[in-house]
């Protein structure tokens, strides 16, 4: 059963916007699923004023906008500079304090929980609806584009078309203790196919060390849906 394929383009160009340099994809459809698009800047006609502390703008106190979310502010209101990789900026970019919170946990993922996506884990694995599961070894796409699974067969999964991600846990309920992620259920559409197709993952009992990572990546995956969904609904 095949589910689409990676992107074979993955070329990039180096382009200057007014909120500095960006390397990106030649062509837009090869971005990263991840990725968000820059934002329109408030004109400044439209903003005597610092967006969050008031302050007027005059000779002395300038007016700067914030890379992420396009706002006019005071130099004390945006004055860190924060990497945006969401973006493809090259170099850390001016950001508004708000912003800059959110970017410093975005990076987290980029430094620590993708490289875990892209090392992959193993999974038994069941498509659709059957009552026969493979292992397979799960990782994303260099690209960061597809969802690969390797076993005795191989899959590959646009992240765009998947549209339900659901991380399996066992454990205390919610609030009253700790859970630990056992599996990932799924739903992906295929262009040209009608419905959606489920899929579920779930962590082998073999080994210690196997379980861990498995349950490393069900984390880290858990993370990259957020970051998907934001994504969408830019």
């Amino acid at each position: 059963m095949s589910s689409g394929v990676a992107a074979p383009c993955d070329a990039k160009k180096l382009v200057r916007s007014p909120s500095g340099l960006r390397m990106v994809p030649e062509h837009r459809a090869f971005g990263s699923p991840f990725g968000l698009e820059e934002p329109q800047w408030v004109p400044d006609k439209e903003c005597p004023r610092c967006m969050h502390c008031d302050a007027k703008f005059d000779f002395i106190t300038r007016k700067h906008h914030c890379r992420r979310c396009g706002k006019c502010f005071c130099d004390r209101c945006c004055s860190q500079k924060v990497p945006l990789r969401r973006m493809c900026f090259v170099d850390p970019v001016r950001q508004c304090a708000e912003c800059a919170l959110v970017s410093h946990r975005e990076a987290e993922f980029y430094d620590k929980q993708l490289k875990v996506l892209l090392s992959g884990a193993t999974f038994l694995v069941t498509f659709g609806n059957s009552e026969q599961s493979e292992a397979m070894v799960c990782r994303l796409s260099n690209n960061q584009r597809c969802l690969i699974l390797d076993g005795d067969s191989h899959h590959e999964i646009e992240i765009a078309h998947i549209c339900t991600v659901q991380i399996l846990t066992e454990g205390f309920a919610p609030g009253a203790g700790s859970t630990r992620a056992t599996g990932m259920f799924l739903q992906y559409t295929v262009p040209g196919a009608e419905g959606v197709i489920p899929l579920r993952l779930m962590a082998g009992e073999d080994a210690h060390g196997s379980r861990r990572q498995a349950g490393a990546w069900l984390a880290a995956m858990h993370k990259a849906a957020k970051l998907l969904y934001e994504s969408r609904d830019q």
